[in-house]
C-alpha cells in the first residue's frame, strides 16, 4: 500500500483497530490498536488512551497504554507517554516526555508480556 490509513484530527475511535497496513493516527483513540508487521505513527495533538502493537511506532502526541514494537519506538520532541514500551531498539528525541517501563527485547523475539514460572 502507498499510503496509510489516517485517523483524522476531528475522529474519535472506541474500540479494537486491525490493520494490515501503515497507520497515522491525528484524532482520539480509546481501546487498542494492532498493525503487526506495519508501522503506527502518533500526530501531535493526537490523544490515545490505548495499547499499540506494530513493527514500529513513532509518538509525537500523547499516549496512555503499553507499546509494543518489532523493530522500535521513537518518541518526538513532543510527544509524552505513560505506560510500558517493549521494542529492541528505542530513540527519545530531546523535549519527549516518558513515565513508566521500558524494556528492550531481541528484534526477533515477538514483544509481549510473558508470565513468570
Amino acid at each position: 500500500m502507498d499510503r496509510p490509513t489516517e485517523i483524522g484530527a476531528s475522529l474519535v475511535v472506541k474500540g479494537e483497530i486491525t490493520a494490515n497496513e501503515d497507520i497515522v493516527v491525528s484524532g482520539k483513540v480509546d481501546g487498542s490498536i494492532t498493525a503487526s508487521g506495519h508501522a503506527v505513527t502518533v500526530m501531535t495533538g493526537a490523544e490515545l488512551v490505548a495499547d499499540i502493537q506494530a513493527r514500529a511506532i513513532v509518538v509525537s502526541g500523547q499516549v496512555f497504554g503499553t507499546l509494543c514494537a518489532g523493530e522500535r519506538i521513537e518518541l518526538g520532541p513532543t510527544a509524552k507517554v505513560e505506560g510500558e514500551l517493549t521494542a529492541p531498539a528505542f530513540e527519545l528525541k530531546d523535549g519527549a516526555v516518558f513515565q513508566g517501563k521500558a524494556e528492550t527485547c531481541k528484534a526477533s523475539a515477538k514483544p509481549g508480556l510473558q508470565l513468570a514460572s
